[in-house]
């Protein structure tokens, strides 16, 4: 399916669809709808609790209850319990766009006027309506709600109006917040929240600005004086009301895009993604939070770790602005300079660069003017003139693009008239040489001081983007004619020539090691280019053509960016975390395959076809988040997921190092006798803990006992422990669940001695198979063999086995009904460690991740 598997979408927070908030415990949560699947937040910080996998069609409307999700796509209702879908309604003729929680029933309601009731009991089967009413063929519901004094009643609203009064062709959201103050919230297509005040009939106070797109929910919270609101500018806002004038102020929030980003970095060492979208906003990703910086469209940026603490760090350029603004995005404010070139004649800047050393920026303009700042002070350090062309410009035309070399020696500045140069800087970084490629010859270069001809090579087209490897020193560069040329800036010729795509190419971007050059296209497909063998290694086609691409620095993770899509994609190179050592293993070659686009959980496919709908798969089962536990477990197991115990780390790690832990806690002294021993009564050893006295020894001579093996007297001096008893009884009802629980409860030592305890040490081997030790382990490999096929309890359980093995690993050795078991044991270890191992390539990726995000 090629070298990058879909991973994972972020930056999707809400779309147009009305949330739906409920209270489990103390704890408040909100269900949003992200497209084709639903995210729950944590109203105590809005951290994300749950993310479901994907429907087949866009979600139109939510409800929720208790453990339970109920989602309306298309004609159909799903029913969700958690993240795991248990049932799907249908009975709907046209598309449901409303559903309410009323009592122990789900309302639903479509575009067609159908009223539809469900009732909760036997929630998680295939039910059909207790119930239908028809609105009327008049009527175009858009929403349904119940207010908490109407008995046995539901306000229903239409296109048409009817909520609570009358406002003709209005269609508006509203909520009555009555803790304490009776205030009514509404709003609607412009984005402005207003109070009202009930009680006194008049508007409170209004929120200018809330939102940048309609309003599309409002909830009052229970018992709290906070207000929620969603819009369809993809975010959540609370809002508290605690000033004195009460007025409302900005509490909590999540955004994302409110329109697609346009470009994407990958910024401290592969831990945070830069982004640029449509709306004017410049963003930083991480998994911890995403900041907003707001101007006007950013069309380009570069940036900088290693002056990131002395000075502003980031660039960017601004649609149809002749100036560039610095940032200092280790404290995410705007710089105090503003770069502006060429301030006689002021043109759009159209290209931006930071050198290798963190201490210039680079800009070009529309009129072909190239200028060189110091980030530190702002002060122009001079420009780039090439005196044969008309107005003493670095171009005759738009520059699309400048790059620097690693050592400050080497400019390189593309434009669209098709030319490229390559200026040399020496001054504080070094001399300055240009070379230039004439229309339809070739690229030259000049001496800065005697402007005298170096070398050339041509290019031919017009130029549109070009990309530059500091590390090879490589210039990938894509013209109109749809190919991609790579040139030595070192030795000034071109070196490499791609072709494959169809239609506008869009970004480029290299590995870190330079070895690829990954490119995409409106066309669909993303292609891996082997810059040193000089061919396509890799082509996928997905469904929403790539608009920018960026490859983090460990080429573990490459992040997207699609056309009409807010979120940014995250793709895993499966090469990072296989034990295959080939890349063919993965990797296309000039096929292009059809790849589905990441969803919003961790996903692996299984197989390389893209046809394949059981792509809803997960390794990970429970959040790594302290939020996410607080939101209520899974009652079940979902399908193909493996279970962790949830047992801390400490507890199964003793297991396998017990025998150091013990020499470790070893006493130096050992214990001493007492002088005399006090009196006691005659007892032995129990692992129950109940006191066990020893019977009295028969008299000689007595007959009235026969006589007793030195086997069967051991039967009788040891009963029957809670261990073996449960596993006994688990073994005969094949439900191992009572008997994991207990040994979950139990200590490393005393669990440790449990399984010590049926250990056999003698070279007695006749009626072995008898002997109760023997049928214990038999026992236990049956444990075994059934939990690790179940995947429950998964690190636990594996401890568990190391240390049973280490304990009879002889034992079973050497008898051959143990090994018939152990053999069974043996090949369900290596079938589901395979599945394990081929589904947690993406688990790997996301921890990979989260710890290089500091999480």
């Amino acid at each position: 399916m090629g070298i990058f598997e879909p991973f994972r979408a972020i930056g999707y927070i809400t779309s147009g669809v009305p949330f739906s908030v409920q209270i489990l415990g103390t704890e408040t949560f909100v269900t949003v709808s992200v497209g084709k699947a639903f995210q729950v937040y944590n109203c105590a910080k809005l951290t994300l609790v749950l993310a479901s996998p994907q429907l087949p069609h866009k979600i139109r409307a939510l409800a929720s209850y208790r453990d339970f999700t109920f989602v309306a796509f298309g004609t159909h209702i799903a029913v969700f319990k958690r993240a795991h879908q248990v049932a799907r309604w249908s009975g709907h003729s046209g598309k449901v766009n409303s559903l309410m929680v009323f009592g122990d029933h789900v309302i639903s309601v479509d575009v067609e006027g159908h009223l539809f009731i469900w009732g909760l009991k036997g929630v998680e089967g295939d039910i059909v309506p207790v119930g239908h009413i028809m609105l009327g063929e008049k009527c175009s519901p858009t929403c349904v709600m119940h207010p908490d004094t109407y008995l046995n009643k539901v306000l229903i609203g239409s296109q048409e109006g009817g909520l609570l009064h009358e406002f003709k062709g209005c269609v508006f959201f509203f909520s009555v917040f009555l803790d304490g103050q009776p205030l009514l919230a509404s709003g609607g297509s412009s984005g402005v929240i207003s109070i009202w005040n009930l009680e006194k009939r008049k508007l409170q106070s209004v929120v200018r600005e809330a939102r940048d797109s309609s309003i599309i929910s409002l909830h009052f919270l229970a018992n709290e004086p906070v207000l929620m609101s969603s819009s369809a500018d993809n975010s959540i806002k609370m809002w508290v009301f605690d000033t004195t004038d009460g007025d409302p102020r900005l509490l909590l929030f999540r955004s994302g895009h409110s329109a697609p980003p346009l470009c994407i970095r990958f910024y401290a060492n592969g831990r945070h993604i830069l982004s640029a979208g449509q709306d004017r906003s410049f963003r930083l990703f991480s998994v911890i939070q995403e900041e907003e910086l707001k101007l006007k469209l950013v069309i380009a940026f570069d940036c900088a770790e290693i002056r990131e603490r002395d000075w502003c760090n980031v660039v960017t350029c601004h649609m149809d602005t002749a100036q560039a603004y610095m940032w200092r995005l280790q404290n995410f404010v705007i710089g105090e300079h503003i770069l502006r070139p060429c301030p006689e004649k002021p043109t759009p800047v159209k290209a931006c660069t930071i050198s290798a050393c963190g201490n210039f920026a680079i800009l070009g303009t529309a009129d072909g003017w190239i200028e060189r700042f110091n980030l530190q002070s702002g002060i122009s350090r001079g420009s780039y003139l090439d005196v044969s062309e008309r107005g003493s410009h670095a171009h005759e035309g738009e520059v699309v693009g400048v790059a620097c070399d690693s050592t400050n020696t080497l400019m390189i500045s593309a434009g669209y008239h098709r030319d490229v140069k390559c200026i040399a800087v020496v001054a504080r970084c070094g001399l300055f040489v240009v070379c230039k490629c004439f229309v339809g010859l070739a690229v030259q270069v000049w001496d800065f001081k005697g402007c005298a001809l170096k070398s050339r090579w041509e290019v031919g087209c017009s130029l549109v983007k070009i990309v530059y490897h500091r590390l090879n020193g490589l210039l990938a560069t894509v013209a109109d004619d749809l190919f991609i040329r790579l040139f030595d800036a070192i030795a000034l010729r071109m070196v490499r020539n791609f072709e494959g795509h169809t239609d506008r190419i869009t970004d480029l971007c290299f590995s870190e090691d330079g070895k690829w050059l990954l490119s995409s296209s409106m066309d669909g497909t993303l292609r891996i280019w082997d810059v040193i063998l000089a061919r396509q290694i890799d082509a996928v086609h997905v469904e929403v053509s790539v608009t920018a691409l960026s490859l983090s620095p460990n080429v573990d993770v490459l992040a997207t960016t699609h056309v009409d899509q807010n979120g940014v994609y995250l793709w895993v190179n499966q090469s990072m975390f296989s034990r295959a050592s080939r890349i063919d293993a993965y990797a296309s070659g000039k096929e292009v395959v059809n790849v589905k686009l990441p969803s919003l959980i961790a996903i692996a496919v299984e197989g390389s076809n893209a046809e394949n709908e059981d792509t809803d798969k997960s390794i990970v089962k429970h959040s790594v988040s302290k939020e996410a536990s607080t939101f209520p477990a899974f009652s079940q197991q979902i399908p193909d997921l493996v279970t962790l115990s949830l047992l801390p780390k400490s507890q199964w790690q003793s297991l396998i190092n017990l025998d150091i832990i013990k020499v470790r806690n070893k006493p130096i002294d050992p214990p001493k006798k007492p002088e005399k021993t006090p009196f006691f009564l005659l007892s032995i050893p129990s692992l129950s803990g109940e006191i066990l006295f020893k019977p009295s020894e028969p008299v000689d001579g007595d007959d009235s006992k026969p006589d007793e093996t030195e086997s069967d007297r051991r039967k009788l001096d040891i009963p029957p422990t809670q261990f073996l008893e449960l596993l006994q009884s688990s073994s005969e009802m094949k439900n191992f669940s009572a008997f994991t629980e207990y040994i979950k409860g139990l200590s490393p030592s005393n669990l440790d001695m449990e399984l010590r305890m049926f250990q056999i040490i003698d070279d007695y081997q006749e009626e072995l198979e008898t002997r109760p030790e023997f049928i214990s382990i038999e026992l236990l490999l049956d444990y075994f063999i059934h939990e690790i096929s179940s995947r429950n309890n998964f690190e636990f359980v594996q401890a568990v086995i190391r240390l049973f093995l280490k304990i009879h690993g002889e034992t079973i050795r050497c008898n051959l009904k143990l090994q018939d078991k152990a053999r069974k044991f043996l090949e369900t270890q290596c079938s589901v460690w395979q599945r394990v191992d081929k589904l947690f390539q993406s688990a790997r990726c996301m921890v990979t991740f989260l710890s290089n995000s500091q999480f």
